[in-house]
């Protein structure tokens, strides 16, 4: 690149002449009285000031305060055209999602105000030191989306806009934990599907198909321009981003019908005007999100996740919303007891049988859709509040025979063919078709406190005629996500075989921020033998990973967990029943012998980590503080949370203990 800047040319700048040194000031008059000078808070007074400085009619104060927190990032052009790019699709349109909120507040006497905190992009981190920023960055987020609800003292009510992996998240902890509030989520939405391309999801695989001579760089490049069907929303399959718009409607946070709306369309626009009405209703009746957030919501939540087969990374993302209501974290009984309860229903990418994107899922009913049929089962609790003041019963009667309802369905069937039926599966016809639970925990000498598996998107030509997947095979271990992905393409002294336990170790919290594996699960996916191949980590999976992947393996290696403790050539058994979700993954043979759980238990105790065990160098500071804060506050079956009591208990004790040592 070219030097473009001239020391000598900027300090001949003549135009430094024209400077304004005083400006004319805002006409008018405040509408203050005596009794607020008197009564009021200087800073208060001074926010009237600034209103006026910014151009806010000084007559138009008097109404109720409104803020409006999103996680806009890029800067648009008034064509829509960027000027400068944001992280992803995700956040790029969600302005117009704040700009029709706060018109609509505005036009009914409100005064919105506005915030930002942009998010980053998972998919754009994958396989890089930016993924070691992508969990920890949900408790910072919403740390100072908080921060910024606080610092509108004034404030009768919260919109919150949000969309992608931990944005949204980061939001509903953040509104949860001022749940005292009358506050509303509003969902950014999705992306269209391009005609005639790949979803975003499997084009993030261009390279490892490319490295094993599945797919030309020709084709690797078109593929990998022409994903999007649309600048803004969430990718189009069900992630973790549209998991979460799901659950934040299934929680009662959202008005009906708002997750998975195809972003820039006036439908979604429509969401937007209608959650500031939802939200003005809440200020007028003053009822808030605590009113909604109840350990019935959160039920519906889980069951709503297990009917759609939904991202595993909800269960770092629910547990710590409920701790920010004050509620108590849902146990993995509470998770077991729906997914045996619920069997899954909705076929939406990256779920088969037919691979829907999540658009289709919002014109075939979305969460109302669900939550219906979950009804007609006996497993929603339907005395659960909404955001809108009524219940899921209120909401279910009138949906049934609404024109919403009949529109979107019949709009799915003449644009794209599709019957809604298909889509959202009547549960009895799911079952004929042997969809299976979503989600289950193994657990065994490998990973004592637990791991889990989304048993619903394992390859069905694996699966025995029982319904149980059986492995029985090698361990290959992995230091790093690198590693495993080279082995996987075929660029590892080493490559990875048909049969082969790839088991990637120290990518926990304390190792890499628990970064994602998408790298590796996604090249798996789509090459010929990968779905011989099983993968076991102390690291989370992207949404749309697929296969026989375990993670959350806990403890993690790097605080002692038996699976840091593994060798290449240890025989490892894995054994997932996805009717009874009864699982177990033990290590049980190595150096020719065989033994049972109980002998590998002890073996294990008995060795040293693995020499190769370590955390990335690269982990940031601010990272590390995050695995530290969040170890001692349950960790990450309990969302990674920060408990302040806690840590403040564990602090004390050591500085007790420092105190005392000589």
């Amino acid at each position: 690149m070219n030097a473009t800047y001239s020391l000598e040319q900027w300090l001949n700048t003549p135009n430094i002449s024209e400077t304004a040194t005083e400006g004319e000031g805002p006409r008018g008059a405040l509408p203050l009285t005596a009794e607020m000078l008197t009564d009021w808070a200087s800073g208060d007074l001074f926010g009237w000031t600034q209103n006026a400085g910014m151009g806010w009619d000084p007559q138009k104060m008097l109404g109720p305060q409104f803020l409006l927190l999103s996680t806009q990032g890029g800067i648009r052009g008034e064509d829509g055209k960027p000027i400068a790019l944001g992280y992803h699709t995700g956040h790029w349109e969600v302005g117009l999602l704040m700009r029709a909120a706060a018109e609509w507040l505005s036009s009914h006497g409100g005064v919105p105000f506005a915030g930002f905190v942009s998010d980053p992009c998972d998919g754009r981190s994958q396989g890089t030191v930016g993924m070691f920023d992508s969990l920890p960055y949900r408790n910072d987020a919403a740390i100072v989306f908080r921060r910024l609800i606080r610092s509108l003292p004034t404030r009768k009510g919260v919109l919150g806009v949000a969309t992608c992996d931990k944005g949204l998240p980061a939001m509903m902890l953040a509104l949860a934990g001022a749940a005292n509030l009358p506050s509303v989520v509003v969902p950014g939405g999705v992306t269209l599907p391009a005609r005639e391309a790949e979803d975003l999801g499997k084009v993030q695989t261009i390279g490892a198909r490319f490295s094993h001579g599945v797919m030309t760089l020709e084709d690797a490049a078109t593929a990998g321009c022409r994903a999007c069907g649309s600048p803004g929303g969430g990718c189009q399959f069900l992630g973790t981003a549209a998991t979460s718009q799901v659950i934040a409607e299934a929680l009662g946070m959202t008005i009906p019908h708002a997750a998975l709306a195809p972003s820039g369309q006036p439908i979604w626009l429509d969401i937007a005007r209608n959650s500031a009405s939802a939200l003005w209703d809440q200020v007028a009746k003053k009822t808030s999100l605590r009113d909604v957030l109840t350990e019935d919501s959160f039920w519906n939540a889980i069951a709503v996740h297990a009917a759609c087969g939904g991202s595993t990374n909800l269960l770092l993302h629910v547990p710590a919303i409920a701790f920010a209501a004050g509620l108590e974290r849902p146990s993995l009984a509470m998770w077991t007891e729906a997914n045996k309860r619920v069997k899954r229903f909705v076929d939406v990418l990256p779920n088969g049988p037919k691979y829907h994107p999540t658009v289709r899922l919002f014109m075939a009913g979305g969460v109302p859709e669900i939550m219906w049929h979950l009804r007609e089962l006996g497993i929603a609790r339907c005395d659960a509040k909404t955001v809108t003041g009524h219940t899921w019963h209120e909401i279910l009667d009138a949906w049934e025979k609404s024109d919403r309802r009949r529109a979107a369905r019949e709009a799915l069937r003449a644009r794209d063919g599709v019957d809604p039926d298909e889509v959202i599966i009547p549960p009895s016809r799911a079952l004929q078709m042997g969809l299976t639970s979503t989600i289950c925990f193994p657990t065994g000498n490998i990973c004592p406190e637990g791991s889990v598996i989304k048993s619903t998107a394992i390859d069905p030509t694996v699966i025995d005629a029982d319904g149980i997947y059986r492995k029985t095979g090698p361990a290959r271990v992995f230091t790093s996500e690198k590693e495993a992905v080279a082995a996987a393409k075929g660029k590892h002294p080493q490559p990875l075989q048909k049969g082969d336990i790839a088991v990637l170790i120290g990518c926990g919290p304390m190792g890499t921020g628990m970064e994602e594996t998408y790298q590796l699960t996604s090249a798996l996916k789509h090459l010929e033998y990968g779905k011989h191949v099983a993968v076991i980590t102390d690291a989370r999976f992207s949404g749309v990973s697929t296969g026989a992947c375990i993670g959350h393996a806990g403890p993690e290696a790097l605080a002692g967990g038996p699976i840091g403790k593994l060798r290449d050539g240890d025989i490892l058994e894995i054994v997932i029943d996805r009717e009874s979700l009864h699982a177990t993954i033990h290590f049980i043979g190595c150096d020719g012998q065989t033994f049972d759980p109980a002998r590998g238990a002890e073996i294990l105790a008995s060795r040293t980590i693995h020499p190769g065990l370590a955390p990335d160098p690269r982990l940031p500071d601010d990272s590390r503080l995050w695995a530290a804060l969040q170890k001692v506050s349950g960790g990450t079956w309990g969302g990674c949370v920060y408990d302040v009591d806690r840590i403040i208990q564990t602090l004390e004790a050591g500085e007790k203990a420092l105190s005392s040592t000589p």
